[in-house]
């Protein structure tokens, strides 16, 4: 439903993305990369808005920057929090389904505006909503059109808990009906909700595709870096390397950080180690799971 192929895109010397291929079908694919990684760019070629330096971006085999039709079978959420704050949620929504030339205008606005939890009777004009309110007013402008394929660019930002629980449900129903779903985020814990197709980018560049387990396995070849707090952080970091525990320790004021292959079994044993030998602990920190350390990782591992 999505493909691109060798896609580059270049404003003057600054190359936004470079060279991406893919092919995405129905269900949810999240596009998972770090503020500037490219991503939005990516979307806007995907939806039109601006055409690539070289190769191609084709939704449901066409360009949508040339073809009317296709860009109507498209919904887009994009992450700039722009919308006219002096209309009602339920005005914006149904000038969106105008744009589209939708025929039942307010039925369908009503439609979209229930199908993220917003009321559709509400009077206030949307610059008086909040944040995670005015995120739900985009969702529901991209939906109104029941587009075959949404781009929803960060769409969970700003959401409260039970809110990001049922945009994600909303997603996965979308999914179900054959829907074609590309969600951006930068939060691991955000992707493996969403779905397990992921597309990861990084300076531009696609560092890795496929299921959210095989990118985990990916990333399970290197070692997991801890930081463990401790009163007594030489003897612990003598005992874990005794024990196997540990493929290297470095020993701070007040702290060991330890490098394991097994995170899982480190887990396992690192408290009751602590209590086996009277030691306090005081903090358990992992240190490279976080977003960058795993995209840094990645792109090394393609140079």
């Amino acid at each position: 439903m999505v493909e691109a192929v060798g896609a580059t895109k270049s404003f003057g010397d600054v190359v936004a993305v470079s060279d991406v291929s893919f092919q995405i079908g129905s269900g949810v694919t999240a596009i998972l990369g770090p503020n500037g990684a490219g991503k939005s760019t990516l979307f806007r070629m995907l939806c039109g808005l601006t055409q690539p330096s070289m190769g191609t971006v084709t939704v449901l085999g066409r360009n949508a920057g040339r073809d009317r039709e296709i860009r109507g079978r498209i919904g887009l959420a994009p992450q700039q929090d722009a919308l006219f704050d002096r209309l009602s949620a339920r005005a914006f929504v149904a000038l969106a389904a105008e744009t589209h030339g939708v025929v039942e205008v307010d039925a369908r606005t009503r439609d979209a505006l229930e199908r993220v939890g917003l009321d559709v009777d509400d009077p206030k004009p949307v610059g008086a909503f909040s944040k995670g309110m005015r995120q739900r007013v985009k969702l529901a402008a991209a939906l109104v059109n029941d587009p075959d394929v949404l781009v929803l660019d960060e769409p969970l930002t700003g959401l409260d808990p039970v809110q990001r629980q049922r945009m994600i449900a909303l997603f996965g129903e979308l999914a179900a009906r054959g829907k074609c779903l590309l969600v951006s985020s930068h939060v691991l814990d955000e992707v493996a909700r969403l779905g397990s197709n992921v597309l990861v980018i990084a300076q531009g560049r696609l560092a890795a595709a496929g299921d959210y387990r095989s990118l985990r396995d990916l990333m399970d070849d290197r070692p997991h870096r801890v930081r463990v707090g401790t009163d007594r952080p030489r003897q612990l970091a003598g005992a874990l390397v005794e024990r196997g525990c540990a493929r290297g320790v470095t020993v701070l004021e007040g702290a060991v950080i330890v490098d394991v292959d097994d995170i899982d079994r480190f887990g396992r044993v690192i408290a009751p180690l602590t209590v086996e030998l009277g030691l306090r602990l005081d903090e358990l920190v992992p240190l490279d799971d976080d977003l960058e350390s795993v995209f840094r990782y990645l792109v090394e591992r393609r140079r």
